[in-house]
Parts: C-alpha cells; structure tokens; sequence
C-alpha cells in the first residue's frame, strides 16, 4: 500500500511536470498572436488530451496522466482556483464604480439580460440531446439555467490582462468594459448560487435548506466574520509591518468559507470569492505586499494545472457532425447575446460606435471565470461530456477573438480610476 501511494505521489508530481512544461512552452507562441496565457494552457491541456495526443498509437493521455493521479491533480489546481476567487473578491470593490456609473450599470446589465435570454432559449433547444449525465436525468429547469448563466459570463481577470496588453487600461474603453465586467461579475455569481441550489436540490425541503444556510452563511460573515477580520488584521499590522501569522489565518478563513459553502449545498469557490469580498480594504498597500502577493505566486504556479486538467476533459472526436453544427450554434448565440447586449447599452450611453464595439468585443472575453463556471457545472450533474467540450470551446473561441479584434489605439481618455489597479492588472492570467 505504501509502494502504491509514493508511485501515485511520483506520478502526480511526474504529471505536474509535464503540466508547468506544456503551458511554459506554448505560453510565448501564443503571445505573438496577441492571446492571454490562459488560450495557450487551455490548449496545451487539449493538446495532451483525447482530442490529440489520444489520436495516437498507445493510450497516451493515461500514460502521462493515469486515471488514479487525476484526482490529485484536480485537488491540486482546485487549491489555486480557491485562492484567486479570494484574491478577485478582495480586488472587486463597486463603490470604485462612480464615474459614468449609468453607463456602467446600463451596459453590466445588458450584456448579462441579452446573452442570459438568448442561452436559455439555445438550452432548451439543447436539452434533450444533452439530458443525462452518467445515465442520470439533468432536469430541464437547472439545465437552462445554467447554460444561460454560463453564456452571460465576461471574465474579468481575463479582461483585465487584455486591457493592459493592449494599453487600454486609462481610455473610456477600457475603464467602462472593466468597471461593467465587475458589476457583472458579482450579478453573475449571484446567479450561479441561485442555479446551484436548484442544481443540487432533490425538493422543495432541501431548496429551503440550503437557502436558509446560505442566508445563515451571509449574516455571519457580515456580522461576525467580517469585524473579527479588520480587529484581526488591525491587531497583526504594527508599525507598517504585517506579522507573519496574518498569511495562514487568512489562507485558513478562505479554505473554511470554501468548505462551508460546499457543505451547505454550493460549490465551495463561493466561499473562497465570498471570504474575499468581506477581506479589510484598510491598509491595503500593505496588506497586498504581505498576503496578496505570496498568494498570486501560489495561484501562477497551481492556475495552469487547472487550465491543463480541464483541457484534458476536452474530447473533440466525440462531437460528431451533429455535435459540430451544436458548438457553431453556441458560438453565434454567445458572440450575438455579448455583442447586442454590451454595444447596445454602450451606444444608448452615448459611446460612439467604434468605441461601444469595441466594448462589445471586450465583453465577449469569457476565458478563466468561464471555465470555473463550467467545471462547477460539472460538479453539479448538470453538463454532460460533449456540452461541457462545447462550451469550454466557446469560451476559448470567445476569449480568442478578443485580442485580433481589439486593435491597440488610444481612444477617449477616461476620468476615473479603474476598479482594479495596474499592478492587479498585469498579475490577472
């Protein structure tokens, strides 16, 4: 037994490897084509999946990556996705959100209500192709509403990479899609829990049970949790100097808000996020520099084998010819519910037309929040094999398109600062 779990450490670790070296090498090539990182692991994990590598003579995908040591892996990189759902709910702070707020408010809206619309109707037409998972009936309710929420996702950290790398951090583009993209999000992962519980409820007995702990959840952390945070962190900041202990008593909070949340009934990433909303904003400069910071360090290292593993669900040769014309129908849905909704408000705001689709574009970017949604999805019953390569295609597809289409060129300066700062923006995958 001992012989058996030092080969499946040895494996995992061999796995890991093989994981940081596919990323680091496609990474670079990816960039001259003007993509975010998180295109070249996804492929990368894609690429030493079924899709490719399991084209080949041999069984290859289990030899590098067998089946026991998948586990591990996935434990691995769900460790790193918890740490950066903390790190986006500390950085998302919409009170920032002040200049143009109209505008703002108008276009996180509507790019939310169009593409949320358009994928329930896509879902439906769907659904009976996709109505069971591992022989078990999806009900049609969680279904749709899931793949509607999946399609109303932007991913902020994405976006907010795509924006540096193209030097519109400071112009009223940049500054309008970011800021819409953080209402968004916190709307979008409101929706998502709503889906969970429906998801993952078996009655109308068990829906209330995990309301009535959610709501439990939210009181403590607002009355409880969060003023212990800022005497906690109070107490440990002396003299502009952070104690040590700080670091894993905040690690600590977000794994057990991860855990709570799952054992109410959602997907413990809520807790992480959640943990980061309530985290003290006091101090801030300092606090970066001494929990922050070795937590983004952690999440470089660990984030890629999640962008890998998930790739490594991805099996292209199961979709078929009617599996092709379902993925080009989720594409066009996704691209047309983003485009219509952000460049539809922006233009009713008054923002010219090359800037509002330019907006349009920019809000259409789905990448590493997608991918979270769609593995939670997984979790939940609720996405099959096929459906789940599909939409992990569209938001490869969708993020891809940002960086061609987004030419670098200044637009209208903005007069506000952005929800997230530069250094925040140059750390997002």
């Amino acid at each position: 037994m001992a012989q058996d779990s030092a080969t499946i450490l040895a494996e995992t670790a061999a796995g890991v490897s093989v994981i940081l070296v596919a990323g680091s090498v496609l990474v670079p090539l990816l960039r001259r084509l003007r993509q975010p990182p998180v295109i070249a692991e996804i492929l990368a994990g894609i690429a030493l999946g079924p899709s490719l590598l399991g084209l080949f003579p041999g069984n290859l995908p289990d030899h590098l990556f067998p089946p026991e040591t998948r586990s591990g892996l996935s434990a691995i990189a769900q460790i790193g996705i918890l740490l950066f759902m903390f790190l986006i709910g500390w950085e998302i702070d919409l009170r920032q959100v002040k200049a143009r707020r109209n505008a703002v408010l108008g276009i996180s809206l509507s790019a939310i209500v169009v593409p949320f619309g358009t994928g329930v109707v896509l879902a439906a037409w769907l659904y009976d192709q996709h109505d069971r998972v591992d022989g078990q009936q999806i009900g049609q309710t969680p279904f749709v509403l899931f793949v509607g929420t999946a399609m109303a996702i932007t991913a902020f950290p994405v976006l907010a990479r795509i924006l540096l790398e193209h030097r519109l951090q400071h112009t009223r583009v940049g500054i309008l899609a970011l800021a819409s993209a953080a209402v968004g999000d916190a709307l979008a992962w409101c929706m998502l829990a709503f889906v969970s519980v429906v998801a993952v409820s078996s009655g109308s007995g068990e829906v209330y049970t995990v309301i009535g702990g959610t709501a439990l959840y939210a009181v403590a952390l607002i009355a409880v949790v969060r003023p212990l945070l800022r005497r906690l962190v109070k107490a440990m900041t002396r003299n502009d100097v952070v104690s040590p202990g700080l670091l894993p008593v905040v690690a600590a909070g977000v794994l057990g808000s991860a855990f709570f949340t799952h054992w109410i009934g959602l997907d413990a990433i809520f807790g992480a996020f959640t943990f980061g909303l309530i985290m003290p904003r006091s101090s801030l400069k300092l606090l970066k520099s001494s929990v922050s910071v070795p937590f983004e360090h952690v999440t470089t290292l660990l984030m890629p084998i999640f962008f890998i593993t998930t790739g490594l669900s991805v099996d292209v040769t199961q979709l078929g010819g009617a599996g092709a014309l379902e993925l080009v129908a989720i594409i066009l849905v996704a691209c047309f519910g983003k485009l219509a909704g952000a460049t539809g408000a922006a233009l009713v705001a008054g923002i010219p037309w090359k800037e509002a689709s330019a907006i349009g574009v920019l809000m259409n970017t789905r990448g590493l929040t997608e991918l979270i949604i769609l593995n939670a999805g997984v979790s939940m019953g609720v996405l099959d094999n096929r459906m789940f390569t599909m939409m992990v295609l569209m938001a490869l597809i969708t993020t891809a398109l940002a960086g061609p289409l987004v030419p670098r060129k200044s637009y209208a300066r903005g007069t506000s600062e952005l929800p997230l700062s530069e250094a925040a923006l140059s750390r997002a995958p």
